[in-house]
């Protein structure tokens, strides 16, 4: 998992602690440093604000004597990233709001947005899944009309947790399924609504439309974009669309345990000015893991 990125920061730091770090060898470890990035799929835009940043404190670096000087050249790359990332207990401040929710009688509503193919009605059913091992029952809505075997897949899914899908026929108005599925929320006392939509091979005008309509009739909490980590800067740029377009609180990828480059997880928060909330570690419905600045240090730094 993230094996190029991995591979970029591990080497710069390698050779930043043996260096005597004169402003030209600085800017060749940049140099480098940014080269390694671009090939780790990590947008251009983040690549030159990681080396801006980095070059301004690496240029003001001394070592401490008698110490490892990795240690500090990690804390300056993390301390970096957490400017990058905006990452911080946006798992427990949804609980918070669900719980909010749930008092005043009315079902916290999520609307899951994103392309055909990035693993978003998985994704939707380990959400379910994550929440109700934390005590929060939902609803399922399947707002997918389109794909033929969506429903049949997330019903599925959905009855091995034992976990409720409201659905209409294929060819249903999306919107329809999701109002049906928030009014029986409400009527049953389920504190949860999660809503799978369609997507498409390509990003088009007639889904972020259908989108828009879905998000105008339920008013949902929030919208979450769900992309494919395996799509590296095409993930992060349909999730610019769709939050240029719908709105977006925050986002999802899927299948980073199957991605060696890792640059879509560094770029995606940053490009859109959404956190990063979860991140699909496995193929069981229990491989999902919310995504926080310690866990991606964790991700950098095992072995």
């Amino acid at each position: 998992m993230l094996e190029t990125l991995k591979k970029a920061f591990s080497g710069v730091i390698e050779k930043i602690k043996m260096a005597e770090l004169s402003e030209k060898e600085i800017e060749r470890f940049i140099e480098e440093f940014k080269l390694q990035l671009i090939s780790s799929d990590v947008a251009v835009e983040v690549v030159d604000k990681l080396c801006e940043r980095l070059s301004e404190e690496l240029s003001k670096l001394k070592f401490k004597r008698f110490t490892d000087p990795s240690s500090q050249v990690k804390e300056i790359m993390f301390k970096i990233i957490g400017e990058v990332l905006p990452l911080e207990g946006w798992v427990e401040k949804i609980l918070e709001m669900i719980e909010e929710k749930k008092r005043g009688g009315e079902p916290f509503v999520i609307l899951f947005v994103g392309p055909n193919g990035g693993g978003k009605t998985t994704t939707v059913v380990k959400v379910a899944k994550f929440f109700k091992d934390r005590g929060y029952s939902s609803i399922i809505a399947a707002s997918d009309t389109f794909r033929a075997g969506a429903i049949e897949q997330l019903k599925k899914l959905a009855e091995s947790i034992k976990i409720r899908v409201v659905s209409q026929k294929y060819g249903a108005d999306p919107a329809a399924v999701a109002l049906d599925a928030v009014m029986s929320a409400r009527s049953d006392k389920i504190p949860l609504v999660l809503i799978d939509t369609a997507g498409r091979t390509e990003v088009d005008v007639n889904l972020l439309e259908e989108m828009k309509k879905i998000k105008r009739v339920v008013k949902p909490d929030l919208v979450i974009y769900v992309g494919d980590a395996l799509m590296g800067n095409v993930a992060v740029e349909q999730a610019k669309r769709f939050n240029e377009y719908v709105g977006i609180d925050y986002a999802i990828l899927a299948k980073l345990d199957a991605d060696a480059r890792g640059g879509a997880a560094l770029s995606i928060s940053y490009t859109t000015g959404k956190p990063l909330l979860f991140v699909g570690i496995g193929q069981r419905l229990e491989d999902i893991a919310p995504f926080n600045r310690e866990y991606f240090q964790r991700l950098l730094t095992q072995q």
